[in-house]
């Protein structure tokens, strides 16, 4: 579990990824009016202004959200793994904006502004499959910028360009020669025990969580109620405040073995896992409901709805955002589940009682029923619209000035008001 230590995000911006061709920076800055002060946050820290406990971002299908999300998703496993599990060769997972040839051989860049450890950092890089093209951090302690480190790649020369400020210690030469082209020097540093950027480092590896659509599996919500009888009971809690009628969970340790897995599934398949996975165990979930007579029946997870699995993964993720004041981003978030209950799901990061250590969640969604004056502030809410060039574009509500109080959000979101709506026309099946 992650310390808590005045950990959150300030922004995200990305460049040349996927849909999104154009610098699009995202941002989670409370703004200046007096509108749900519950929903958002003032860390008390030099040089960060008041901030937002969530966001949704909306937009049509394909409009670019998912690729919001696979961005940061993007640039997290490039810090965590670019060191220690990428070879000299191997290719760096950035995908370029394909449909305009002046992106096709540019870098695709990304830039995170964040706290960790009560300083705020400024920390970005630039790539393309094959190597890190430019890698910069800053760091605010007491509003003060300190720049750490650039790194630039010269093409002429074909060599690296670097420059280290002075309040940046340690075995600089060691660590430059050590990163490789297609890894970072914040990784590599990282492994070769730099005590300095561990703040940035721990920011990327406990704080940030993310999720594509479906969420996470159930194997974290699992691990969380066997590490302690409390956490399971706020699973328990947190499964009955919306209404499932799971009186309790059996979770049972066992060994991965033939029976393990379907009968249909190949005899290969298994043998290929039972050895990858071997003397290590698992945990079989089954859900514990009574009867009106009292009996108490046991379900394997499978045989509960997609929503109630799907509440079931996010449960421990929740808690332990809640309880430890992590950064969630999800992708579809109203996916197999009832307005209502997406309604509950971010409503608790917006309570002081059940989010008493500033979690943040930021999700893409087209649930417009929640889309009310009485659940989000106004600079709350995103829209992700998709340019004539087939690109994405990224703009808050706040553009549009709506009206506080009066204006009904979600009436003129699917009126058409603020864009980022399917455009849909007339369809006939022609019989030749």
């Amino acid at each position: 579990m992650a310390k808590l230590s005045f950990i959150m995000i300030i922004e995200f911006a990305v460049e040349n990824f996927r849909s999104i061709k154009s610098r699009q920076v995202f941002n989670m800055v409370r703004a200046k009016t007096a509108e749900l002060e519950v929903n958002s946050f003032d860390p008390s820290i030099d040089g960060v202004s008041p901030l937002l406990c969530s966001s949704a971002i909306y937009g049509a299908n394909a409009a670019g959200k998912s690729n919001f999300i696979k961005a940061l998703d993007a640039m997290q496993d490039i810090v965590l793994d670019s060191a220690k599990n990428t070879q000299r060769g191997n290719s760096l997972p950035v995908i370029h904006h394909k449909l305009c040839e002046t992106t096709v051989d540019q870098p695709t860049e990304f830039e995170v502004i964040f706290v960790s450890a009560g300083v705020k950092y400024q920390y970005g890089f630039s790539a393309t499959k094959d190597r890190v093209m430019e890698e910069w951090l800053y760091a605010f302690p007491k509003s003060r910028p300190q720049r750490w480190f650039i790194r630039a790649y010269d093409k002429e020369n074909q060599e690296y360009v670097w420059d280290f400020s002075s309040l940046f210690t340690g075995k600089k030469q060691v660590w430059k020669d050590a990163t490789k082209s297609n890894s970072l020097f914040l990784s590599t540093a990282i492994m070769l025990n730099n005590d300095q950027l561990k703040p940035v480092y721990d920011w990327f590896a406990e704080t940030l969580k993310v999720a594509g659509i479906g969420g996470w599996s159930g194997a974290f919500t699992a691990e969380y109620c066997t590490e302690d009888t409390k956490q399971k009971k706020s699973v328990l809690k947190f499964l009955n405040s919306v209404d499932l009628d799971i009186s309790d969970l059996s979770l049972e340790s066992k060994k991965i073995d033939i029976s393990t897995f379907p009968e249909d599934m190949p005899q290969e398949i298994k043998e290929k896992i039972i050895e990858e996975f071997k003397g290590k165990e698992y945990v079989d979930i089954k859900t514990v409901h009574e009867t009106l007579q009292g009996n108490k029946v046991l379900f394997d997870l499978e045989e509960e709805s997609d929503g109630t699995r799907k509440l079931f993964s996010f449960a421990g993720p929740w808690l332990d955002a809640l309880q430890n004041g992590l950064v969630l981003f999800i992708d579809e978030l109203h996916d197999s589940l009832h307005p209502n209950i997406v309604r509950f799901l971010v409503s608790v990061f917006h309570c002081k009682k059940s989010n008493p250590n500033n979690a943040q969640l930021i999700f893409t969604t087209h649930e417009s029923s929640i889309l009310d004056q009485d659940i989000f502030r106004r600079d709350q809410i995103w829209f992700c619209k998709k340019e004539k060039d087939q690109s994405s574009r990224f703009y808050p509500l706040t553009d549009f000035s709506p009206r506080k109080g009066t204006e009904n959000i979600e009436k003129s979101y699917l009126a058409g008001r603020y864009g980022a709506l399917p455009v849909t026309t007339s369809f006939e099946l022609n019989e030749e």
